[in-house]
């Protein structure tokens, strides 16, 4: 769990600094960074992508996850917990948001389950936070050592969402602690259970995740990615039903 914790403080810190310089950038710098941060997450989610070995598992994940996520309204759900938070948090927090006088209760709200939901999955669907997540569970030294390298990035990310998205960013902790929580408490409970294959085509969907989240910043699209999280369990789990099955999902 070390490794949990020190993202959790980073993207806590990070949001800090974030909240306190965010009201001093013009909109117009504001929004240069929301696009730049989309440009980036588009370049990661290409490179996760592409390490599937092949297509049709995370084709079959994303359409089968896509399916269990609309049908179980994941994006309402975690748009209520956002809102849920917001009411009853953030009027008892002084830090500095960027929101003008004139922005009404319904805006205010908004824009922080934009920030909260937005951070929550870029920090939580990348390939660092379940493969760290769990060695880091089980004890290995690699697990704790790709989750500082996921902290100093998210916490220079969440200071640069802050600043532009404002307070939902710093909230997103609560996100970052519960699933690679979960997910250090699978790997210590469970020990070594995900193959190599397993883990690629997990990477492989996590991209393609981060497209399309990189289609909301760059403000080209507003696809409903939380309810293709699903899918990041489905693939895992077709490489296995396929490997117990004795098809080879990568011919050649």
């Amino acid at each position: 769990m070390g490794g949990t914790l020190l993202n959790t403080l980073t993207v806590l810190v990070g949001s800090a600094l974030g909240l306190l310089i965010g009201n001093r950038l013009p909109e117009r710098i504001q929004e240069s960074v929301v696009t730049g941060l989309g440009l980036v997450t588009l370049f990661v989610g290409i490179s996760n992508a592409g390490e599937t070995g092949n297509i049709i598992i995370p084709l079959l994940a994303l359409i089968t996850g896509a399916i269990v996520g609309e049908l179980l309204r994941l994006d309402r759900q975690l748009e209520r917990f956002a809102g849920w938070i917001q009411a009853r948090f953030t009027r008892s927090v002084s830090a500095p948001e960027q929101v003008s006088a004139a922005d009404s209760p319904a805006d205010s709200r908004a824009r922080f389950i934009q920030g909260f939901v937005t951070a929550s999955l870029v920090f939580c669907v990348g390939p660092l936070t379940f493969v760290g997540s769990i060695q880091d569970g089980m004890g290995l030294p690699v697990g704790f050592q790709q989750l500082a390298i996921k902290s100093v990035l998210d916490g220079f990310a969440s200071m640069a969402f802050a600043a532009s998205l404002g307070i939902g960013v710093m909230f997103s902790v609560i996100t970052v602690f519960g699933v690679q929580g979960g997910l250090a408490l699978a790997g210590s409970l469970a020990g070594e259970f995900m193959t190599d294959p397993m883990i690629a085509e997990m990477t492989a969907v996590g991209g393609l995740i981060l497209i399309g989240l990189a289609l909301v910043l760059l403000d080209l699209k507003q696809p409903r990615m939380a309810n293709f999280l699903p899918a990041l369990l489905i693939a895992p789990l077709l490489v296995a039903v396929a490997t117990a099955l004795g098809i080879d999902i990568y011919p050649l």
